[in-house]
């Protein structure tokens, strides 16, 4: 089982949240539950290529 990092937050009725790895795609639900799951979503369009010129986030090591 895969696992991945998100950020999220509860703005007035609804839940607002993105991959951490991918921060320019949001989404939303009404529940942090339904969040949870169109997070999901999203990941699957992401790392699945259904999505063109996907944005990543890595870290460089150096001295």
């Amino acid at each position: 089982m895969k696992t991945m990092r998100y950020v999220y937050w509860q703005e007035e009725d609804m839940w607002r949240g993105y991959l951490e790895e991918y921060p320019d795609y949001m989404t939303q639900g009404d529940t942090l539950e339904e969040l949870q799951e169109n997070l999901k979503d999203i990941c699957q369009d992401l790392t699945g290529g259904s999505i063109p010129h996907v944005r990543h986030v890595a870290e460089l090591q150096f001295a």
